[in-house]
């Protein structure tokens, strides 16, 4: 059982992008905000608190990234009202995968498309996408969801390619926490498929500037040549 860090106030951190619009081409420009810090404990044996971290994604398109637990509700909706939105506001949600502390509010946005791991679908039409054949669903020029699996056999994170510090990544539980990258346990005890995951998290470090992780703060990613 691994811990990481314990839960904080929300709207901690926003990512803005000060990119101009022709950088950025089609996809408009992005900024990056944390509704809520996920955090995981462990309490007594077989036991532990946890919830995903839930991001906003403001831009040419609004997307929730994560929709914690049932109980985050209200937190969601407040989250939204302090940058001017509502759910109905939302039109993608991307969750990481299906596990209940990442994909608790889904009902919320009924106005949205829903990207649920390897799931696409908008109200009861699915459309299928070869995510299991390695290949992204891009939802403008500089928004993507990539296949990263490994936590689970059907993980995809959000890279946002165009944030004032370069590519952020939303990665759900392919880092559970910045301390996961010096422990690797904390989350090779989680993984469905620790190769495919360590894989990916490789890929994910190669091109990540900022990687917001499924459990704990953010962090930006040290380049080394």
């Amino acid at each position: 059982m691994y811990s990481c860090t314990e839960p904080t106030s929300i709207y901690m951190y926003n990512i803005s992008s000060n990119l101009s619009k022709s950088m950025a081409k089609n996809g408009g420009v992005y900024s990056v905000h944390i509704l809520k810090e996920g955090y995981s404990k462990a309490e007594e044996p077989g036991e532990q608190r946890a919830c995903g971290t839930i991001s906003l994604v403001k831009g040419t398109h609004k997307i929730i990234v994560d929709t914690g637990n049932p109980w985050d509700r209200e937190l969601i909706v407040r989250g939204l009202a302090s940058h001017g939105l509502c759910a109905d506001d939302i039109d993608h949600v991307v969750c990481t995968h299906g596990h209940s502390d990442h994909v608790g509010n889904l009902n919320l946005f009924l106005n949205a498309r829903h990207i649920v791991g390897y799931d696409v679908c908008q109200g009861d039409l699915y459309t299928d996408h070869p995510f299991s054949e390695g290949i992204s669903l891009w939802i403008d020029d500089v928004v993507e969801v990539k296949p990263t699996p490994g936590h689970t056999h059907s993980d995809v994170s959000l890279i946002v390619h165009n944030t004032k510090d370069g590519v952020t990544v939303i990665a759900g539980d392919l880092f559970e926490c910045e301390e996961d990258l010096k422990n690797p346990s904390i989350w090779k005890d989680n993984s469905e498929a620790p190769d495919m995951q360590e894989s990916n998290r490789s890929q994910v470090l190669t091109v990540a500037n900022v990687i917001v992780p499924g459990h704990g703060k953010l962090f930006h990613v040290t380049k080394t040549k």
